[in-house]
């Protein structure tokens, strides 16, 4: 039979046991593991022996745990994230966005240590953002504290991972599909320009609503995909990181003298700079050529003069959608026109066609009247 021996220590904070072992061939002692009570050493010793009594060897894993807040796993998150776009792994925008959430969460969790924060807070802070934001923004705060106590774990800041057996809300119950009708849009326009973001707010609303450009395409949209000069409209291009999808559209009237007015405010801002050049490339952007990276606080001043209540800035993309179906587009034309890469996103806008419905109940009506 293996020889187990339990020794006991004792120490400032009370006594402990120390379960040791003799190595079968060598003979030689070691520790294997320490427990602060008796039994669970005489539980891990016989465990211990039976392993010995097989051939095998114990493997000794730390059971020591890293006691680490929130805010400095979130830290070691954002390392890995660094290492893995050097290497190709995750994109810029990506990063970016994932440290713009993680910093939102950390105001939550920052100083509390990660092993101590409990499923239920976890399910209350997606549930808040329900009431706050939207199911898809729940969602995603919930994917974060996967990644954060997957990340935990790994690192031996927590031996549990609080977050996994919380389910993702399903987004297709809790779909949005509020839109403004063209009177609202005009209004939501004309209260932008009494806001702090006058210039550019009115061209940054016109994308979403004319053209169903998402926050990210507003925000990452160049000059260089902007041709004022093609035709009598101007092209425009966009790309959304989201499905890696381009596509380009002839300008509408209203947003391309948005822009010029926009170009030419910024122009008129920086010629009085006298002796200092200075480059830009993104539409929305300072006067010294940083890109905007925001413009929530805008946004919502402007939803506040026009009185809109329970709108966000991804609904124009719905508004876009909505009052193309409305105008009498198909299906369609609406999921090239938007960007969709299955019809079946497109298809909550069925509803809409009521062109198509109209000809339909004529056809009926006039099939009933020849009986």
């Amino acid at each position: 039979m293996a020889t187990v021996f339990i020794q006991k220590r004792n120490g400032k904070k009370g006594p402990s046991y120390a379960v040791r072992y003799a190595v079968p061939i060598s003979g030689r002692k070691k520790h294997y593991k320490s427990f602060k009570r008796y039994k669970q050493a005489q539980s891990e010793a016989n465990d211990l022996r039976a392993i010995l009594d097989s051939g095998k060897l114990p493997q000794r894993e730390s059971r020591a745990l890293n006691l680490l807040t929130f805010s400095e796993v979130a830290e070691s998150l954002r390392t890995e994230w660094s290492l893995r776009l050097k290497r190709g792994e995750l994109s810029k925008v990506t990063v970016e966005g994932y440290g713009i959430l993680l910093r939102s969460i950390c105001r939550e969790f920052g100083d509390r240590l990660l092993c101590k924060i409990s499923q239920e807070e976890i399910e209350h802070l997606r549930d808040s953002q329900i009431d706050k934001k939207s199911v898809i923004s729940a969602n995603r705060f919930l994917t974060m504290m996967k990644f954060i106590f997957k990340h935990g774990l790994k690192i031996k800041a927590t031996t549990e991972n609080s977050a996994r057996s919380i389910k993702l809300l399903s987004e297709k119950e809790h779909e949005r599909t509020r839109f403004l009708l063209p009177p609202e849009i005009e209004k939501l326009v004309q209260a932008s320009k009494k806001t702090r973001a006058k210039y550019y707010l009115p061209a940054a609303i016109l994308l979403g609503a004319e053209h169903g450009a998402s926050r990210q395409e507003v925000l990452t949209l160049r000059w260089c995909d902007v041709n004022f000069e093609y035709g009598e409209k101007g092209l425009i291009t966009f790309y959304r990181t989201k499905n890696k999808r381009q596509r380009t559209e002839l300008l509408m009237p209203r947003t391309r003298k948005a822009l010029l007015e926009w170009k030419a405010h910024l122009e008129s801002k920086r010629g009085k700079k006298v002796g200092k050049e200075i480059k830009y490339d993104f539409v929305f952007c300072r006067i010294d050529g940083r890109p905007i990276q925001d413009f929530k606080r805008a946004w919502w001043q402007a939803l506040h003069i026009a009185g809109i209540k329970n709108f966000h800035f991804h609904d124009l993309r719905h508004t876009f959608c909505s009052n193309l179906i409305l105008s009498g587009a198909n299906l369609k034309d609406v999921k090239e026109m938007i960007g969709h890469s299955d019809i079946t996103m497109t298809d909550r806008y069925s509803h809409l066609t009521l062109d198509h419905r109209a000809l339909v109940q004529s056809n009926l009506s006039s099939h009933y009247s020849r009986l």
